[in-house]
């Protein structure tokens, strides 16, 4: 047994979430009825969940503390290419719906309660509003625009501390982050809970009747993966981009794919950081700040459904105005949560620039849901993958000078 462990723990977690992601495939086919599989993945994405903005504010505040005068973070140019990629995504989505444009059947779709902001400014309005809510509320209710923004205030106030001090809040983040070490090395097990369970809910042909939607959006968030992203590597550091890209979508990508939470990858992407000697000073707040505003894969997703509503009703769209919905999605992309599902209830704000009704959008909310299994785990491995992606090309090309 002792030599079987070893092993086992030797072995890279890439190929033990492969070995995780086939036995949960057979299970879930096999013997669908043993729900106490599932409960694996319900488990290790609960963990993630409530360990991570913890460690998100650990992270974030002891960083700050610790910063010197003077020393570089690069975070203007990381929040400059988080941008630029979003909007990128936005505008490539745009110009599939020109290339392959798509229609929705928005009769007799399921639809769900949850109430979905009403226009742009209310986006606004809540961004500012998560930015001061409770930090003990923040913590507890995963508010994670909350937790950095306390974190921040927190940070910058504990620089003027003592040593002491800061040693124990650099305790806490270093205890904090060896819990979710624990925590990522179960990954196997979890992940083959969340294959079993999505198959032995939904079967294999769930998706056949939406798969043409399915392939544009997966494609599209491919096409930003594989090329729009290296491009913006590439003019920025000269030099092939693939090796960091590809990596990054292997060692972070994967693993987002499953847990389809930024939120709960920001240790996975802390830990490649690490892996690719990036300043910690750095990462340990570009990853949390990844986690909330890079939202790449959102935006493809808000662009994608609302265009398919549009061509559906019939409505002309000029390139100028698909150029405006791409900003609108850019924009609201950047307040979507960091859990799974977060960016479909934004769809309803951009279809509002094109006067459809709520009603409307909210089937089309509902279309989303339904693709979701996909469509979800896409977006977040995209979304994720990124973070590192930029976080590396901003130090990297500073160091470049």
């Amino acid at each position: 047994m002792k030599r079987a462990v070893w092993i086992w723990n030797q072995t890279s977690l890439i190929k033990r979430i492969i070995v995780g992601v086939f036995l949960g495939a057979i299970l879930g086919l096999g013997l669908p009825k043993v729900t106490v599989i599932g409960l694996l993945g319900n488990l290790f994405v609960g963990g993630l969940k409530a360990v991570a903005p913890l460690l998100v504010f650990a992270l974030v505040a002891n960083a700050l503390s610790q910063h010197k005068e003077g020393a570089s973070t690069n975070m203007g140019r990381v929040v400059a290419l988080y941008l630029i990629g979003t909007f990128a995504a936005a505008l490539v989505a745009v110009l599939v719906n020109y290339v392959f444009p798509l229609t929705l059947t928005l009769t007799d779709v399921a639809t769900t309660d949850v109430s979905p902001p009403q226009g742009i400014s209310e986006v606004f309005q809540g961004l500012l509003l998560k930015l001061v809510d409770n930090p003990i509320n923040a913590l507890a209710t995963a508010n994670y625009i909350g937790v950095l923004s306390w974190a921040v205030v927190f940070g910058l106030a504990l620089r003027a501390s003592s040593e002491t001090t800061k040693d124990i809040l650099s305790s806490l983040a270093d205890v904090t982050s060896e819990v979710v070490k624990w925590i990522i090395n179960l990954a196997p097990f979890g992940i083959m809970g969340l294959v079993f369970t999505t198959l032995s809910d939904n079967g294999i042909g769930v998706l056949k009747d939406y798969g043409v939607l399915i392939l544009v959006l997966v494609g599209t968030m491919a096409f930003v993966a594989l090329v729009i992203n290296p491009l913006i590597v590439f003019m920025m550091l000269r030099t092939n981009p693939y090796p960091l890209v590809l990596r990054c979508l292997r060692e972070s990508g994967v693993t987002a794919f499953f847990t389809r939470s930024s939120a709960a990858n920001i240790p996975v992407n802390m830990k490649l950081c690490e892996d690719l000697g990036l300043n910690k000073e750095a990462y340990s707040v570009s990853i949390p700040l990844g986690a909330t505003i890079n939202m790449a894969g959102a935006a493809i997703t808000i662009n994608v459904l609302t265009l398919a509503a549009v061509n559906t009703l019939g409505i002309e769209v000029d390139f100028a105005t698909a150029l405006l919905l791409s900003v609108v999605a850019a924009i609201s992309a950047c307040g979507a949560s960091g859990v799974a599902g977060g960016s479909l209830l934004l769809i309803p704000v951009a279809c509002s620039l094109f006067g459809i009704s709520n009603d409307l959008a909210m089937q089309v909310v509902g279309v989303g849901f339904i693709i979701g299994v996909i469509q979800d785990s896409c977006e977040t491995a995209l979304n994720s993958s990124t973070d590192v992606i930029f976080t590396a090309v901003a130090e990297w090309s500073q160091k470049a000078k």
